[in-house]
C-alpha cells in the first residue's frame, strides 16, 4: 500500500481524487469481441473468410468448437479486472443450424446462458460476410433484388435475437451493422449502390424494440481490400443515416485515412448524439486489427470520454484478430491496456488544464501535461488489479503459458 499512497498523494497535488477514479473504472463495461478467439472462424464453416476481412498468422491453440471457446474467454475475463460483455457476431449460431435469414433467439442460447452464469452482457452483430451471398462483397446494396432481400432479412433477424439478449440479460445490447459492400475500382455510379443500402437499412429497422433491451448502430469504413476505390457504407452516409433515423454511429478506429484519428471525433459527435459507440483495434498503415496497445491514440481516446463526461454515453468495444500470438493473451492484453487508458484519463486534472487553456498558458499546460506523464500511474493500476483478485504488471501471463501448455497445446 505504501506505493500506493504515495501516487495517491502525488495525483492529490493536482487535485485529482485517486479512490474515485477507481470506484468510476469499475463501473466501465468494455465488450470483448468473441472472434478474437478463433480468427473470425465462426461455427458456420459455409465460406472462407471475405469481405477484405483477414487473420495472419497460425500460432496454436486456436478454439474450435464453443466449449473451447467459452473456455477460453473463462481465462481471459479470470485476468481482466471488473464485470464486462461479451460481442458476438451472427456467424457464432452455438444451438442448432440455420440459414442466415432465419437465425433465432434460440440459436444463441448457450451465449446467454454463459453470459449470466458469469455476470456478464452481451453484443451482438450481423455478420454479412464469409458467405455464399456475399461472394461479390455485396450485400445490402446488391443489385439482385433477391440477394439484397436475403440480407435484410438476416438483418431483422439479428435484431430480434439482440433484443431477446437485452431482456434476458437485463443489458443494453448493441445491435451493430457493418457490411463490406464496395468495389475495387471507380464505379460508374456511386448514387445507386447507397439509395440500395439506405432502403435496405429502412427495412431493418422498421420493427420497433424496447429501448432498454436494444440499441442500433451502422459502422464505417473508408476502404477493404478488394474494395479500394469505393465503399457504399461510407463514413458520410452512416453518419448522415443515424443523425436521421435515430441510430447510433459507430467508430472504429481502423476504418479513417491513417491520418485521421476518432479522438478527434468523439467530442464532436457527443455534441450531436445522445451516445456514441466505439470498436477500438490499432490499425498499422491501414484497417490491420492490431491487439490494442496503450499507445497514444488509445490514451486519447480516453482522455476524450472522460473529459466529455461521457463514460455512460460512450459503448466501447474492441475488434482485433491476431492469429501469431496466443489468442488469449491477446485478449487479455488489449482488455487491460483500455482500462489502462481510462483510468489515465481519470487521473488527469482535466479542469486545471483546461482552464490553463482557456487563459492562453500555454507554456504551464505543456510542462504539467509532460510532467505528469512519469507520474506513478502504475501504482493505481496495480492497485485496481489488486481490488478485483486478478494477477497485476505481468504475473497474469504465467496463468496463460500454464493454460497453453496444458489445454491449447493438446488441440490438434
Amino acid at each position: 500500500m505504501s506505493r500506493f499512497e504515495t501516487a495517491k498523494a502525488m495525483y492529490q497535488e493536482y487535485g485529482v481524487d485517486v479512490e474515485a477514479a477507481l470506484q468510476t473504472l469499475e463501473k466501465v463495461k468494455i465488450s470483448m469481441h468473441c472472434w478474437q478467439g478463433d480468427d473470425v472462424s465462426g461455427f458456420e464453416n459455409s465460406a472462407e473468410l471475405s469481405g477484405g476481412i483477414a487473420a495472419t498468422g497460425n500460432y496454436p491453440g486456436k478454439a474450435r468448437t464453443a466449449e473451447e471457446l467459452f473456455a477460453d474467454m473463462d481465462v481471459a475475463f479470470s485476468l481482466i479486472p471488473g464485470k464486462h460483455k461479451v460481442n458476438v457476431h451472427a456467424c457464432y449460431a452455438t444451438d442448432g443450424e440455420a440459414e442466415r435469414n432465419a437465425l433465432e433467439p434460440k440459436h444463441f442460447q448457450s451465449w446467454v446462458q454463459y453470459a449470466r452464469e458469469r455476470g456478464l452482457g452481451l453484443d451482438f452483430n450481423p455478420t454479412f460476410f464469409s458467405h455464399p451471398n456475399a461472394a461479390d462483397s455485396l450485400t445490402l446494396s446488391h443489385p439482385d433484388a433477391a440477394i439484397r432481400s436475403f440480407w435484410v432479412e438476416h438483418g431483422k433477424a439479428c435484431r430480434r435475437i439482440a433484443a431477446h439478449f437485452g431482456k434476458e440479460l437485463g443489458q443494453l445490447c448493441l445491435n451493430n451493422v457493418w457490411i463490406p459492400d464496395g468495389y475495387k475500382d471507380v464505379p460508374a455510379d456511386r448514387f445507386g449502390p447507397r439509395e440500395r443500402l439506405k432502403n435496405s437499412l429502412d427495412a431493418i429497422f422498421a420493427e420497433k424494440f424496447n429501448p432498454e433491451h436494444i440499441v442500433d448502430s451502422v459502422e464505417s469504413k473508408v476502404f477493404g481490400i478488394g474494395l479500394e476505390s469505393y465503399t457504399v457504407g461510407s463514413h458520410e452516409f452512416y453518419l448522415s443515416y443515424a443523425a436521421q433515423n435515430g441510430v447510433l454511429c459507430l467508430l472504429d478506429s481502423g476504418h479513417f485515412h491513417p491520418t485521421e484519428v476518432i479522438s478527434d471525433k468523439i467530442p464532436t459527435m457527443l455534441l450531436f448524439f445522445d451516445k456514441l459507440a466505439l470498436h477500438v483495434t490499432r490499425p498499422v498503415r491501414w484497417d490491420s486489427d492490431h491487439v490494442v496497445r496503450f499507445d497514444n491514440e488509445l490514451q486519447e481516446i480516453a482522455k476524450e470520454i472522460v473529459r466529455c463526461s461521457a463514460l455512460d454515453r460512450v459503448l466501447i468495444g474492441l475488434d482485433f484478430f491476431d492469429a501469431s500470438i496466443n489468442r488469449v493473451s491477446a485478449w487479455v492484453v488489449g482488455m487491460r491496456n483500455m482500462q489502462k487508458a481510462l483510468l489515465y484519463a481519470l487521473l488527469m486534472p482535466h479542469a486545471k488544464l483546461a482552464g490553463l487553456q482557456t487563459r492562453g498558458a500555454f507554456s504551464e499546460l505543456m510542462a504539467i501535461q509532460e510532467e505528469l506523464k512519469l507520474y506513478p500511474f502504475g501504482d493505481i493500476w496495480d492497485r485496481f488489479c489488486e481490488m478485483h483478485n486478478v494477477p497485476v504488471r505481468c504475473q497474469w501471463f504465467n496463468r496463460i503459458q500454464e493454460y497453453e501448455q496444458t489445454v491449447q497445446s493438446k488441440r490438434k
